[in-house]
């Protein structure tokens, strides 16, 4: 699929619309476009604004709202061109350095990143679906390294 475009309107208004085509879409086919989507934010800046996208207000407030209502979206989001850092960038508490990059508060993060990682793979499960190697690598993205026992307590028989 094509970037999805938001507009400066649907991030004011909190609309959800450009994100229809993956709403659409069954788990399975999800869970086939992971990695693959990116979302560009066409809102108006001025030459001389300093802040990184994740530190703009608005643009903070649609990724809550879209991670709230798409629980899937970071599985989904692009991985080495920074989609995903940004995403979480936008719903995490973070820092921004010119030199370091994005810094993310670590609890924030592994409570994030772990939530994430058991909700979308009892998800994945509901529908029949394994997606534990994308999920593995979409941590490592966040730089959250999963131990090799981690998903060996979630059976794959085990009740909810």
């Amino acid at each position: 699929m094509a970037p999805v475009e938001i507009s400066e309107s649907q991030i004011r208004q909190l609309d959800l619309a450009a994100l229809q085509p993956w709403f659409s879409l069954s788990p399975d086919a999800l869970v086939q476009q992971a990695g693959s989507l990116e979302l560009h934010f066409n809102w108006p800046r001025a030459d001389d604004d300093p802040r990184e996208l994740s530190e703009i207000a608005e643009l903070r407030l649609w990724s809550l709202r879209a991670d709230a209502e798409a629980p899937w979206l970071p599985l989904l989001l692009e991985r080495g061109g920074g989609q995903l850092t940004r995403h979480a960038a936008m719903v995490l508490p973070h820092q921004f350095s010119r030199t370091e990059g994005i810094r993310f508060a670590p609890e924030s993060l592994e409570l994030w990143i772990t939530h994430r990682l058991f909700s979308l793979d009892a998800w994945a499960r509901l529908h029949g679906l394994s997606c534990r190697q994308g999920l593995g690598q979409m941590a490592a993205v966040l730089g959250y390294e999963l131990d090799g026992g981690f998903w060996a307590p979630l059976s794959a028989g085990a009740a909810h």
